[in-house]
């Protein structure tokens, strides 16, 4: 049973959060009609400080807060992937969130495959664009509410039976109202709380961590007794996996719908590049939370078998106080709040914007297509809530895995489609098929491993799926377009005005040379 003063604390900061997203209509200008644009994107007018929150929010999840130091307490070293997996992701954003921000800008696109769409002027390659997205998103909100549960289970404020499921409802009741009503301010503003909430418990947590160690030193040696053998540190064989998943999941990261719909809303290329600078404080934060998973394994916490994302939150609730405790849980609930509500916005906007408008009501106003969205977003929660209560657990993580694979497969349409459109649609829809089918095939032989072993002889190298399919795919698409330009197949037209190639200009000479 739970302590009364961390239920209180718990209770408090979720209370907190459900005022916050009240307060997300003083945000929303009341001159303004229903737009797509309005609801989805805030208007494109968040800036430095509210995109970094919500990007931030948004890229790093209750999920990944609780998987990460899990995968290092049963795993080691093979865990902190995600911190150079994050750290690529700055650059990333930097260049391509900037650029795409200018271009769905200028011609009003909202989504990923409206860009598509107008790129290559090639409707099947946007829709499967956006079913990617879709079906890639759906599994990686479930997991949301998997985060939230898993970690009040451990910490004992989770009621058994249909007393906590009654409170799974009850709190993604307040945030659906929330986003229906205020849209992507809803999830902004708690933004705010959650950094405040996630920064502060987890600056607390390992202050008390390593007061009690002694310092980080003993830590890791108590960790490394446990684990037995080099777990903390990586060894040849593991080098390439680690390699290729820490560049293949930063590559997949920018092309989710949820992640693009935060960058779109900022107000300009500028705060994209600001917030950019800015991420890896939030990747600081990750590398602790896996610290914190080496400090449950050398602290003697027995997770449960199969629920190792369990530990930190076991190792909380031994270390803390019951108030502080409840604040380290609340910070996760509520960091499970925002990406759950921008991944449901998300992905209701890809299928209003790219599937209903494009196939089914090309003349839909803009208050028709806002109260599709309201209800696809209200839907999309509903069935991530059915989805966890009616599905085992592993298979959530199953299709998540499966889903950074699929989504990566989007990758040349949209991240190489940003500098040139020489690859033909059609090529770049075998590839996309073809990356489709070799990632799942190669995923689901390996028993739902996103590591898999590549070659033949004594020595196989282990790989990222995602990776090797995106090669893969982009193989296909190259060569495709060779053919088809070979054949003189036409192609649709560009209405993006990007360049055909990457140009680089000059800067004009104003005096002698030195």
């Amino acid at each position: 049973m739970a302590d009364g003063a961390m239920t209180a604390t718990f209770l408090a900061v979720i209370g907190g959060a459900s005022l916050l997203a009240v307060t997300a209509r003083r945000l929303r200008p009341t001159d303004r009609l229903p737009s797509l644009e309005g609801w989805a994107l805030a208007d494109r007018g968040l800036g430095p400080g509210w995109t970094w929150l919500l990007l931030g929010g948004t890229i790093f999840t209750a999920y990944t807060f609780t998987a990460v130091p899990g995968l290092a307490y049963g795993n080691g070293a093979p865990a902190f992937f995600a911190v150079p997996y994050t750290v690529i992701v700055c650059p990333l954003a930097f260049v391509l969130l900037s650029r795409l921000w200018t271009v769905a800008r200028r011609h009003g696109y909202v989504t990923a495959a409206d860009f598509v769409r107008g790129r290559y002027g090639s409707p099947p390659l946007a829709l499967v664009v956006a079913l990617t997205g879709i079906l890639a998103t759906m599994p990686y909100l479930a997991l949301q509410l998997l985060g939230i549960r898993a970690v009040l289970t451990a910490g004992g404020v989770y009621p058994r039976g249909a007393a906590g499921d009654l409170v799974m409802v009850a709190l993604f009741a307040g945030l659906a109202v929330a986003t229906y009503r205020h849209g992507l301010r809803a999830p902004a503003v708690i933004s705010a709380l959650k950094a405040v909430a996630v920064f502060v418990s987890l600056t607390a947590v390992t202050w008390l961590v390593l007061d009690r160690f002694g310092g980080p030193g003993p830590v890791f040696q108590g960790a490394q007794r446990r684990l037995g053998g080099p777990a903390l540190l990586l060894t040849p064989e593991q080098q390439p996996a680690y390699a290729t998943l820490a560049l293949g999941s930063a590559l997949a990261l920018l092309m989710y719908p949820h992640v693009l719909t935060a960058g779109f809303a900022a107000d300009g290329p500028r705060t994209l590049r600001k917030v950019s600078v800015a991420l890896p404080a939030w990747t600081a934060l990750l590398a602790l939370f896996g610290f914190l998973g080496v400090a449950a394994l050398a602290a003697g916490v027995r997770a449960p078998e199969g629920g190792a994302e369990a530990a930190v939150p076991m190792l909380v609730d031994r270390l803390m106080p019951a108030p502080l405790a409840g604040l380290v849980f609340a910070a996760i609930a509520v960091g499970a709040l925002v990406p759950a509500a921008v991944m449901s916005i998300a992905a209701a906007t890809s299928f209003v914007r790219n599937v209903y408008v494009e196939y089914v009501h090309p003349t839909a106003t803009p208050k028709r297509q806002v109260r599709i969205a309201k209800a696809v977003s209200l839907t999309a929660k509903a069935g991530a809530v059915a989805f966890v209560f009616g599905l085992r657990d592993q298979d959530a993580i199953n299709l998540q895995l499966l889903g950074g694979v699929w989504i990566l497969q989007i990758f040349p349409a949209v991240a190489l489609g940003l500098f040139t459109g020489r690859l033909h649609p059609r090529a770049l829809l075998a590839g996309w098929g073809v990356g489709m089918a070799a990632g799942t095939w190669l995923v689901v032989r390996e028993g739902f491993s996103s590591i898999v072993p590549l070659g033949t002889g004594t020595g196989p190298v282990e790989i990222y799926a995602g990776l090797a399919a995106l090669l893969l795919n982009l193989a296909v698409a190259v060569a495709g377009t060779a053919l088809l330009e070979r054949l003189g197949v036409p192609r649709g037209a560009d209405t993006t005005d990007l360049p055909s190639r990457l140009t680089v200009r000059r800067r004009p000479q104003t005096g002698a040379n030195p």
